[in-house]
């Protein structure tokens, strides 16, 4: 599939009648330079496909980007060096192999707007349009399954380690781009498990929670 045909196609795709069990998830993260949209650049992509309630380990992406800034103080969180001695495809090539990874998923992501701002300001960059994958946010959907009580005191933001404590999932690779995919996609499992406690959810129900 050509590259510039992909955003036409992608959006004749998506049917809503499929069931969350069969539709193709990916759940990705990026690991960044920093926070700065305009000035930050990505430096790891990293995805995971969830289908059927099967995280495919055996069939992971990941990329790390050649980039030329680069934040030392942000290299101690997650741990890639500058010259990292891994071959790294400029930013182009490595968007043009997340695209073909990606396809017409649904998108899954902790705190999905930072990473899907990241990646969109990167295909900006480079002359492409951006990303039009219907997505979902672990953050907020956690929030969906808490009881709305005074004497529970919720906050207004759950980080992935929040997740992965409430649901006893190891952190042992954490803060790298595929270790926080794969703990962002144990967590949507245990998310629509307990969502599925209280009445039956669709896939159309969950971009509507």
């Amino acid at each position: 599939m050509g590259l510039f045909n992909f955003w036409k196609k992608e959006e004749n795709l998506f049917n809503e009648s499929i069931t969350i069990e069969e539709t193709r998830f990916v759940v990705l993260d990026t690991e960044t330079t920093g926070f700065d949209y305009e000035n930050d650049r990505i430096l790891c992509i990293g995805a995971l496909i969830l289908q059927n309630g099967i995280i495919a380990i055996e069939n992971s992406f990941e990329v790390y980007l050649k980039q030329d800034h680069y934040d030392k103080s942000t290299a101690q969180i997650h741990g890639i060096l500058k010259d990292l001695l891994i071959k790294r495809p400029d930013e182009l090539e490595a968007l043009q192999q997340f695209l073909t990874f990606l396809g017409d998923s649904v998108i899954i992501a902790h705190h999905t707007i930072f990473d899907i701002t990241m990646i969109n300001k990167a295909l900006e960059r480079n002359g492409l349009p951006h990303l039009t994958n219907k997505t979902l946010d672990t953050a907020y959907l956690y929030k969906k399954t808490l009881i709305q009580s005074h004497l529970f005191e919720r906050k207004d933001h759950y980080t992935l380690d929040d997740l992965a404590d409430k649901f006893d999932i190891s952190k042992k690779d954490r803060h790298t781009a595929l270790g926080d995919a794969y703990i962002t996609a144990i967590a949507f499992l245990k998310i629509v498990k307990k969502l599925m406690e209280k009445k039956e959810i669709t896939l159309n129900s969950l971009f509507k929670l």
